[in-house]
C-alpha cells in the first residue's frame, strides 16, 4: 500500500499528519498488515496528556495485541470515538478515514524528531532483512 506525501512517521509504524496546530494520528498500512483481522482498539479518552514514546492505548488482532504509542507529548482533543466499533475503516484506509487521534502537541520540537516518507521506507526495509 502507498504511503501518501505529508505525513510524518515513528518506528513503531505510527503516522502523523499537521492539521495546523493538531497532529492528527493513526497507525500505519504495514502495522495493520502485520497485525492482521482487527478485532478490538483501545483508544484514550479527551484530554489525556501523552508522553512522546510512551503507550498511549492498544489495538487488538486475532493474531496478537499491540500497544499504541504517542508520537509527539501533547493533550488528546478528538478521539475517533466510532472506529471501536468499525474497525474495518482501519485496513480500508489506515491513512484517512482510520485516524485514531487527535493531540495538541505540547514541544513543537518534537516533530523534527518524526520519521519522513525516506526514513519510514528505509526503516521498512531493514526490518524485512
Amino acid at each position: 500500500m502507498s504511503r501518501p506525501d505529508g505525513l510524518l512517521y515513528t518506528a513503531t509504524h505510527e503516522w502523523v499528519r499537521f492539521e495546523g496546530d493538531l497532529a492528527v494520528v493513526g497507525i500505519t498500512a504495514h502495522a495493520i498488515e502485520q497485525l492482521g483481522d482487527l478485532a478490538f482498539v483501545d483508544l484514550p479518552v479527551v484530554g489525556k496528556r501523552l508522553a512522546k514514546g510512551r503507550a498511549f492505548g492498544e489495538i487488538e488482532s486475532t493474531k496478537a495485541a499491540s500497544e499504541l504509542f504517542a508520537p509527539l507529548s501533547g493533550e488528546v482533543v478528538e478521539v475517533h470515538e466510532d472506529l471501536a466499533e468499525n474497525l474495518h475503516r482501519l485496513s480500508e484506509s489506515p491513512f484517512d478515514g482510520g485516524w485514531l487521534i487527535k493531540v495538541r502537541p505540547s514541544d513543537p520540537s518534537e516533530r523534527d524528531r518524526l520519521l519522513d516518507r525516506g526514513a519510514y521506507e528505509e526503516l521498512l526495509a531493514q526490518e524485512e532483512h
